[in-house]
């Protein structure tokens, strides 16, 4: 397996990921919302390509992960998600392997934390834990410990998370 940064080339591709990833989760609808806002978070100020990182398997992407633009309060942030892997190559160390990736980049990067909406049995295996525990709050109270939040520096902001825009716009 091959993890890189997603080319414009691999843009099929990783709608593909999402679509396939999230069409049985429960609540979905196939899978649309993630994939429509990947291309989203790739056309505004938010986007940050080297944060935009594909897993290939055989010269085939079969996973995707994506860390944007977001705030605490003032100070820049990361909000990471989708993260995506076809079915086929769930619980076969992709998806961990892109979160690995993602975060390492974003050390190399100076980024000073990441937030993310995910379940909380799988994300503190990186790291993460509930944000509140770090003094960032979620943009939605109702997320509870679902919210979580790693902390890649001392100088990890504190406050109110906001995602990047197109975040905002999901219903």
């Amino acid at each position: 397996m091959l993890i890189r940064r997603e080319h414009a080339t691999d843009h099929p591709a990783v709608h593909a990921v999402h679509l396939a990833a999230f069409a049985a989760s429960p609540g979905s609808d196939g899978g649309r919302v993630e994939a429509g806002l990947t291309e989203r978070l790739r056309d505004g100020p938010w986007f940050l390509p080297r944060l935009s990182l594909v897993a290939v398997i055989d010269g085939a992407v079969v996973g995707h992960v994506i860390a944007t633009r977001g705030s605490v309060e003032q100070a820049p942030a990361l909000g990471l998600g989708p993260l995506g892997v076809l079915p086929e190559h769930q619980k076969r160390g992709v998806g961990g392997a892109l979160m690995h990736a993602v975060i390492a980049a974003a050390e190399a990067l100076d980024e000073t934390l990441i937030a993310l909406l995910g379940h909380p049995e799988y994300y503190p295996r990186f790291g993460f834990v509930p944000a509140a525990e770090l003094g960032v709050t979620s943009p939605d109270p109702a997320w509870g410990a679902a919210f979580q939040a790693r902390r890649l520096s001392e100088a990890a902001p504190r406050g109110r998370f906001r995602y990047a825009e197109p975040f905002e716009t999901l219903g």
